[in-house]
């Protein structure tokens, strides 16, 4: 799994952190990481991005970023209005492709949720996954209402004969809600893929050496880390 690609069901799931706690997992395994935000919308050019924050909690890690635009918006949407040149697929998958020859673990953050656009012609995330022929792991909410994105999201993903690895929880809250807990079993059968961990919400607020120590145990073995989803599932049981 030389290319990794982490996406949300939506925006403001947690993906950031997910991508920094998987890249932490993979460095504490002993594996070189590259971190590659193809676009950076909504902040300035001297402004820290997604990218930074990851380098910033895991650290060791090469990050990379393909364009920025200004307001906060749709990668397409965000590049039309400031002017500015598009992102198309085809030179994600040739970023990451060469960060793989130098890397062991290549993490490709999305913008938002699957099927955000990049360009005009409808490039999306998947098309970038489908040329790397890379799997996809999906960040989600444990909220109500994120079976049907879940479950929309990874049929996308079979029908571009897409992998989806495994769905993470982007922030698991202390005092978990009715449907949550129940999510906990729902999500893998939805999304037909294994959940593969869960973040603890405001791990993004720990200090760096704190989230390094801690991330491997949100994660599962699959992603280099220590996390039970049996033992987690029992012990939130509704």
């Amino acid at each position: 799994m030389p290319v990794l690609v982490i996406s949300g069901t939506n925006t403001d799931v947690g993906k950031t952190v997910a991508t920094a706690a998987v890249a932490t997992a993979a460095l504490r395994a002993g594996r070189s990481v590259a971190v590659l935000k193809p676009a950076q919308t909504g902040v300035g050019p001297d402004e820290r991005g997604d990218a930074d924050e990851v380098a910033r909690l895991s650290g060791g890690v090469t990050v990379a970023e393909l364009a920025r635009y200004p307001e906060p918006l749709a990668p397409a949407t965000a590049a039309r209005r400031s002017g500015r040149a598009p992102l198309h697929p085809q030179e994600i998958a040739e970023a990451a492709a060469k960060l793989a020859t130098e890397h062991d673990l290549v993490l490709v953050e999305g913008a938002g949720g699957l099927l955000v656009r990049f360009d005009t012609a409808g490039g999306t995330l998947v098309d970038a996954a489908a040329l790397l022929r890379a799997p996809v792991l999906l960040v989600a909410s444990p909220a109500l209402g994120t079976l049907n994105i879940a479950e929309l999201s990874a049929r996308e993903l079979r029908r571009r004969d897409v992998e989806l690895l495994g769905v993470v929880i982007g922030s698991w809250p202390r005092t978990p809600d009715l449907a949550m807990r129940c999510n906990l079993e729902d999500l893998p059968v939805v999304a037909g893929a294994p959940l593969l961990g869960a973040l603890p919400e405001g791990a993004g607020a720990l200090p760096p050496a704190e989230f390094r120590t801690t991330a491997p145990g949100w994660l599962a073995p699959r992603l280099d880390g220590t996390w039970d989803a049996e033992a987690f599932r029992a012990h939130q049981a509704p």
